[in-house]
């Protein structure tokens, strides 16, 4: 599936599409710094009805959110490691196999690890316009 044009407007029934439109639990986001994958994880996290405050995990790698009706959400962001194995000391394979939902940023250090199927989200920004492409592995 590929989303043009998008705008934040658009966010929230982009958000509700990946939630409702598959039985993964897993999400990749892809893009450059600043492309907006953060912003749609808020998104999710409001369809998801998470009680916390979304933020980006750069420094902490993983904040852990609630939902009412879906329990744990974990959200990652692997832009400073540097090896899988930084991956592994924090425990992500039990994450990814705990049935929770898992939104990973930067995922690139961490594909071998993932053992699931998952949603690749891509987001392609340029100044004025964004894409997000959708793809089921």
């Amino acid at each position: 599936m590929i989303f043009n044009d998008v705008n934040l407007g658009d966010l929230p029934k982009i958000a509700k599409y990946l939630i409702e439109n598959n039985d993964r639990r897993v999400f990749l986001f892809k893009g450059e710094m600043g492309a907006g994958k953060t912003t749609l994880i808020k998104s999710i996290c409001k369809v998801l009805k998470c009680q916390d405050e979304v933020s980006s995990p750069t420094f902490a790698l993983i904040n852990h959110y609630l939902s009412e009706r879906y329990g744990d959400v974990f959200h990652f962001d692997f832009y400073r490691i540097k090896t899988s194995e930084e991956a592994m000391d924090i425990g992500f394979e039990e994450y990814i196999d705990s049935g929770a939902y898992c939104f990973i940023e930067w995922p690139e250090m961490v594909l071998k690890l993932i053992s699931v199927n998952y949603v690749e989200v891509q987001i392609v920004s340029n100044r004025l316009t964004r894409q997000i492409n959708v793809h089921l592995s």
